[in-house]
């Protein structure tokens, strides 16, 4: 949050990243700003090199960031702009780590690869320079964790309870010093596989981390993922801080969870998301709803990621990846969907077709992490899926809707 965010680009792609994510912080709050070259016809035609080193001096002097992250977008990556040289000579002129991301998105082409770019601007960032030594701690690092809704500071209260201390999160209300301090950690917690499981790799390669991919999503995967942590310490005194936290927990939500799942069992829900860590935990937490799922997607999934979501589908399950809203819409009107989970694209045209939706996105304001998130959860699904307001809809063929409980 601390570090300055750079986009070379026309002004017109600005909002692409301002203020999107609804992340929050302790501190600085920087991170809401969004700071673009403002490129015009000319700087497209003759590059804008100097014109992006100006606007680098310019966030240096008046805010004088510990970092600025210099972004490359479709524009400066077809015209060449070298944000690199750009970056070296400002790092060396201020002092500072000036990093490029080279995102150019018409080059890329897809998610997973500006995922790349960004772990490769974080591994140069963290990587300790000119011999530093980094001590070694057993405190452990939390990678693909934003602090969406404070669900970070959920985590590390959790943690903490358990006598566990978190290094530093990647990159949910940490700074850029905290963040060179991640290669002194004992393990790598994994939440956004997406994002960050190659980091991850690089870190167990180079730094001798070791990594498990958790999920805090969902009761049960909340409880699976604390005891998977305190296993790895083998603490009795962890474990039994954790068993104690684990069963207080699962006492005080399970009333709510039981009034809501009364309401939702037998509804059919759709699924499509960014990750498949995000649609993994989904199901469950559905199925633990007494719902049918009957569509998931992702749109960043792996092979073995779709395997192990496939396995955990009934018979008759669709499964998609990196679909577009046409095949979307057909597979909510042909499933008969009551409710989807999803992203913000996916939000109008659920509403269009008459079905309810549940934001599973990062922009959202609702805290859906740990054992109030499954309680958060479980009433927004019920808020929406049994709203009265579809007994006045019409499905897309004509057929009219089932008035809801």
């Amino acid at each position: 949050p601390h570090a300055a965010h750079r986009v070379q680009r026309p002004i017109g792609c600005a909002s692409s990243t301002w203020d999107i994510r609804g992340s929050l912080s302790s501190g600085s709050e920087m991170y809401r700003n969004s700071f673009s070259t403002d490129m015009k016809e000319r700087d497209v035609i003759f590059g804008g090199e100097k014109k992006l080193a100006a606007c680098i001096d310019e966030i240096v002097e008046r805010y004088h960031p510990p970092a600025v992250f210099v972004y490359a977008t479709c524009v400066t990556g077809m015209i060449g702009d070298d944000i690199v040289a750009v970056c070296k000579e400002a790092t060396r002129h201020h002092g500072i780590d000036v990093i490029p991301v080279e995102s150019s998105g018409f080059i890329s082409g897809n998610k997973v690869v500006g995922y790349r770019a960004a772990a490769l601007a974080l591994m140069r960032l963290i990587t300790p320079k000119d011999g530093q030594r980094i001590e070694k701690t057993r405190s452990l690092n939390f990678l693909g964790e934003y602090n969406l809704s404070g669900e970070m500071w959920l985590a590390r209260r959790y943690l903490q309870e358990m006598g566990i201390g978190i290094n530093v999160a990647f990159t949910g209300d940490s700074t850029v010093a905290a963040l060179k301090q991640a290669p002194g950690a004992c393990l790598n917690l994994v939440q956004c596989t997406g994002s960050m499981h190659w980091v991850a790799m690089q870190m167990e390669k180079e730094f001798g981390i070791p990594f498990m991919d958790v999920n805090f999503f969902g009761s049960e995967n909340t409880a699976e993922s604390l005891r998977r942590i305190a296993a790895f310490y083998d603490d009795p005194e962890i474990t039994t801080r954790t068993e104690a936290l684990i069963a207080r927990e699962m006492a005080r939500i399970s009333p709510a969870l039981d009034r809501y799942r009364q309401k939702l069992v037998g509804k059919r829900a759709a699924i499509y998301v960014g990750g498949a860590y995000k649609a993994v935990a989904l199901i469950r937490q559905l199925r633990d709803l007494g719902m049918e799922i009957v569509l998931t997607g992702t749109q960043t999934g792996k092979k073995e990621e779709y395997a192990a979501i496939g396995e955990l589908l009934d018979k008759g399950a669709i499964v998609v990846d990196d679909t577009n809203p046409a095949e979307i819409e057909r597979f909510l009107t042909d499933m008969k969907v009551d409710v989807m989970a999803g992203g913000v694209k996916e939000r109008v045209l659920a509403y269009k077709l008459g079905v309810g939706f549940v934001d599973h996105n990062h922009d959202r304001k609702e805290c859906l992490a740990g054992f109030d998130g499954a309680v958060n959860f479980a009433r927004e699904v019920y808020v929406t899926t049994c709203s009265p307001v579809w007994k006045y809809l019409k499905a897309p063929a004509g057929t009219p809707r089932e008035a809801q409980p």
